[in-house]
This record gives structure tokens, C-alpha cells and sequence, in this order.
């Protein structure tokens, strides 16, 4: 029987909306297959090497990309805050005053203003989804919500994922976990597959680099190994932080005891650097070496050796 919590979901779920920043096709990451990625914006974890920061605050925000802009001044004569003006260096943003409405990013003709989060409904999302249907079937591919994090907004969640379903659409689901247990149980329930991402054993480690504790998140990794829904472990790997045999192995042994079916590592890249300096904040991982083919591949052959899948990459 389902909880009254899964009941109010499913009698709302006509005129659900959700936050999103991006959707993204013929992915062949997150998840098996050609998928499309639906990212939702709102994230609880504030993880230093995060490769969407636009991901994580729960409204819509401003990037200004400053190799881009022309110094016009279009969006400064159309910004209806008076909350930019044209500086040495361009554009200059004062931050109270913007409302991220977006006028100067329709305005500018270098795209160099865009709105990272916009609010859709389920019919908008599922009609981007629907477009490679072809290509799910053919793949074995379908929907991956990603973020973000999906359990942030647990009612459009769940709505996406009864849509795929009634749509014979295959769908996946990438959480870090930071949910109540209803929420997860409601969420992932509902999921053909879960990318459960766990970063660290050790939750003073996992606090100093994420913003957040991982007892919640081990006890819902638990919870979520309960729901008959296949699951695979996900693991950034991160230098200075996790790249070590026995970080690793502590979490491929806890992603056996789940019964995850395989574990991935996600090596550490630095694709979503410019992406700090376009939101105004600093990266503090810059200096951060990224791991070599042959540090995973040693990685990979040490982690087998426990009886898991090892996967480089999603």
C-alpha cells in the first residue's frame, strides 16, 4: 500500500512542476545506453570538486561568460534592476539586485548572459525525452534524472518517472542520498535503476569536502538496497581525498553488502571550472591534479580483486 505521502504525490502530478537546468541528449553516461539527462537544480552537498555549480542553489541564477561578452551594454540598458553596468573589465553584476529574470540574456547577442534553471512542467520535460525514443529502443537507453539532486524535488521526481513508465521509457535515477527516508523510498521506488553516488566511509572526510555528514546518507544507501531496484555504486575519484586503495575498497565492500550490481569511478576532471568564474565564485580545487589513465586502470584491477564490477566511468 502506498503512503499518504505517495498518494498526495500521485494526485498532483497532472500540474507538477520542477526546476531545471539543463536537459541534455544522446548522453551515453548515467546510465546504460543513449539517455537523456534531465538536471534538476537544488542540491544540499556543496562538494569542492562539483562540476555544475549551477546546480546547487534551489533558484534560477545569472552566468556571465566574460571571454563572450562584446561590451555593447545591451543587457545593462535592459536590465530592469539597474543592477548592471559596464565596467574595464565588462559587465559588472550587483548581485543583491539581480533577480535572474533573464532580460539581458535574451538581450545579449554574444550569449554571453544566460539563466542557469527554469521552471518546466512534466508534459514540457517528457515531449525533450520522447524526441529519441528510437534511440532508447534501440540502446537499451532512456531518463536519467541528475542534478542537482532529483531528491530535492521529490513530487516532480516521482511525477517524471510514472511518466516514463506509462511511456515504456526506461528511467534511472543519480542521488547522493541526502533525502528523508520517505522521500527516498517514495522517489526511488519508482526508478528502473539507481546511480547511487558515495563518495567516502569516513564522514568527518565526507563533511570537510561536501558540506554534509554520510551517516544519512549510508543509512539511505541501505534503505534505497531494499527496494528491489537495481543499484550501482558511484564513486568521484578525487585527489587528496578518496584516490587511495583503502578509501576505495571500504566503499566497493560497503556497495557489496548493498548488492549493487557493479561500481563505477568517476575520475576527477576540471570540465566545470569556467562555469565558478561565470557565477561569480572561487574553485577551490584548482591546483588539484587530475588522475591518469593508468592510476584508475591500477585502481580498477585492485577493487576487483573484492568480487565487484569495476567500471571506469558512468
Amino acid at each position: 500500500m502506498r503512503s499518504s505521502g505517495a498518494q498526495s504525490m500521485e494526485a498532483s502530478t497532472d500540474h507538477v512542476t520542477g526546476l531545471v537546468f539543463d536537459i541534455q541528449r544522446f548522453s551515453v553516461h548515467d546510465g546504460p545506453g543513449i539517455r537523456t539527462i534531465v538536471f534538476f537544480k537544488s542540491c544540499p552537498l556543496r562538494c569542492l570538486w562539483c562540476s555544475n555549480p549551477e546546480s546547487q542553489r534551489s533558484e534560477p541564477e545569472l552566468l556571465y561568460s566574460i571571454s563572450r561578452c562584446l561590451r555593447c551594454g545591451q543587457c545593462v540598458s535592459v536590465c530592469p534592476e539597474l543592477a548592471l553596468r559596464l565596467g574595464d573589465d565588462g559587465v559588472v553584476i550587483d548581485e543583491p539586485r539581480c533577480t535572474a529574470c533573464g532580460k539581458c540574456a535574451a538581450a545579449c547577442p554574444a550569449q554571453a548572459m544566460r539563466i542557469a534553471g527554469c521552471t518546466m512542467r512534466v508534459e514540457e520535460v517528457m515531449a525533450a525525452v520522447e524526441r529519441d525514443r528510437i534511440f532508447y529502443q534501440h540502446s537499451g537507453g532512456g531518463m536519467t534524472l541528475s542534478g542537482g539532486e532529483p531528491l530535492s524535488q521529490p513530487e516532480f521526481a516521482v511525477a517524471l518517472l510514472r511518466a516514463a513508465r506509462e511511456r515504456g521509457i526506461h528511467s534511472a535515477v543519480e542521488t547522493a542520498g541526502w533525502a528523508t527516508p520517505a522521500t527516498l523510498r517514495t522517489v526511488l521506488s519508482e526508478a528502473d535503476l539507481i546511480l547511487y553516488d558515495i563518495k567516502h566511509m569516513d564522514s568527518a572526510k565526507h563533511l570537510a569536502s561536501t558540506g554534509c555528514p554520510n551517516e544519512r546518507i549510508l543509512q539511505n544507501a541501505r534503505l534505497a538496497s531494499t527496494l528491489g531496484v537495481e543499484m550501482v555504486a558511484r564513486t568521484p575519484v578525487i585527489p587528496g581525498f578518496n584516490d587511495n586503495a583503502d578509501d576505495l575498497a571500504a566503499i566497493a565492500a560497503f556497495a557489496l553488502e548493498l548488492g549493487a550490481s557493479e561500481m563505477h569511478l568517476l575520475p576527477y576532471h576540471k570540465y566545470g571550472v569556467p562555469k565558478y568564474a561565470q557565477l561569480r565564485r572561487k574553485y577551490e580545487l584548482r591546483d588539484r591534479p587530475v588522475p591518469g589513465e593508468k592510476d584508475m586502470q591500477r585502481l580498477v584491477r585492485e577493487l576487483e580483486l573484492l568480487g565487484l564490477p569495476i567500471r571506469i566511468g558512468g
